[in-house]
């Protein structure tokens, strides 16, 4: 990937649904202009996910995503259907495929079914119009029964193409528009500090992609971002001529920069901003103090959003299970899980430890939150256990009022 990319995380995702053959694979060649998927008369021609990241105009930044068939046959088929289901978990726009010549069938109803009971925005895309003639009146009588738009295609002659674009644009949440990491916490000419320590975990020759982000979103906000490692950080602060508004420390670094950074300063940490940009803060503070409820013989899952090569004092595999027994004295297992796949068994779990999920879109983040609150299950993120395990969590919540009214209270 080009550094100077949209990272997939914050590209819409865009994923195309239907039967095998329905015209899934050609409708994203007919989206994109260019030959990305392999097209073929052969059924189950698609028989995994398949992501492809683009810049689409006038969609912006998206990644398209291919399925395999929803009527795929045999054990294997009935595998390549899970994994396909799996991709509603972090679909922002759902397209589901219908070809023209078949009409409407009973896996399609299931599917939309599916998207319907996760509030996917959903667009109908009749397919292959031009084999088959079909009336307004039936069009409307479809577009009824599915209670969704309807844009007729032929992916073929690249008919429909363009309305199908502007149907996707209609769609697209609008809250995740207007999301900020920080800029909703400063003002135009404010000073943020963004603490980076650089370690054999980081990135050769680049930062992170929470960082690279906050700065961004700092830039974007008209303020002055000013970027140090740990131990420089009251050099730095020496060397301004005013405090800034806020700092933001990588959380490994969270008790020498609460140390440091003066009482009248906001401090809080990347993970803590993203367990509020990418899902839901009050939720995850909630899973912090589930801590306190650990008895011996629970186990936890340490959930990662990605694989990446693991330090010997790996923060996830070493440091979270050392200072989790520490803080509670209890004998308690740790179970770990990474990449785009979550579990399938969150109810066995006492706590689920989760990552600050810069490489899941927010739709995959909040599904895996609300999965573990459907079970009853705490769930927090790095940062934000780090803070706590540490004994600074209330200073690290107090640009954000609710949170840390949900930690003071104890609401569980």
């Amino acid at each position: 990937m080009n550094l100077n990319d949209t990272p997939r995380s914050v590209r819409v995702h865009i994923s195309l649904f239907g039967k095998r053959n329905a015209g899934k694979s050609s409708v994203i060649n007919a989206i994109t202009n260019q030959e990305i998927a392999i097209v073929s008369p052969v059924k189950g021609t698609t028989t995994d996910p398949v992501f492809k990241s683009m810049e689409i105009l006038p969609i912006g930044p998206c990644v398209l995503i291919d399925t395999a068939g929803i009527d795929d046959e045999g054990d294997l088929g009935q595998l390549r259907i899970k994994k396909t289901l799996e991709i509603l978990d972090k679909t922002d726009v759902a397209l589901l495929v219908i070809d023209a010549k078949v009409g409407l069938t009973k896996e399609d109803m299931l599917v939309s079914q599916r998207i319907k009971e996760k509030k996917i925005p959903l667009i109908i895309v009749l397919n292959k119009i031009d084999t088959e003639d079909w009336s307004q009146i039936k069009i409307e009588k479809l577009k009824t029964e599915l209670n969704s738009p309807i844009v007729v295609v032929s992916a073929l002659n690249k008919i429909g193409i363009e309305k199908l674009k502007n149907e996707i644009i209609k769609v697209i949440p609008k809250d995740e528009e207007s999301l900020k990491i920080v800029g909703d916490l400063i003002n135009p000419g404010d000073v943020a500090i963004l603490v980076t320590p650089i370690d054999k975990a980081a990135p050769k020759g680049r930062l992170i992609l929470p960082q690279q982000q906050t700065i961004r979103d700092i830039l974007e906000s008209n303020a002055i971002a000013v970027v140090t490692k740990e131990n420089k950080l009251q050099e730095t602060l020496n060397s301004l001529a005013k405090n800034p508004k806020i700092v933001i420390t990588d959380s490994q670094a969270f008790d020498k920069v609460a140390k440091d950074t003066p009482e009248d300063v906001l401090m809080t940490s990347f993970s803590i901003l993203f367990a509020r940009y990418k899902g839901d803060l009050s939720e995850l503070v909630k899973g912090a103090k589930a801590i306190e409820n650990l008895k011996d013989g629970d186990r936890i899952l340490i959930a990662e959003g990605c694989t990446h090569h693991k330090q010997e004092d790996d923060l996830g595999t070493v440091k979270i299970p050392r200072w989790i027994r520490e803080k509670t004295g209890k004998n308690v297992e740790f179970q770990f899980t990474s990449g785009t796949t979550f579990t399938d068994e969150i109810k066995e779990y006492a706590l689920i430890v989760h990552c600050g999920g810069c490489m899941i879109n927010r739709t995959g983040m909040i599904s895996r939150i609300e999965g573990a609150k459907n079970y009853n299950v705490p769930i927090v993120n790095y940062g934000i256990l780090i803070a706590c395990v540490l004994g600074i969590l209330p200073r690290a919540l107090k640009p954000f009022p609710e949170a840390l009214k949900i930690w003071e209270e104890g609401e569980v």
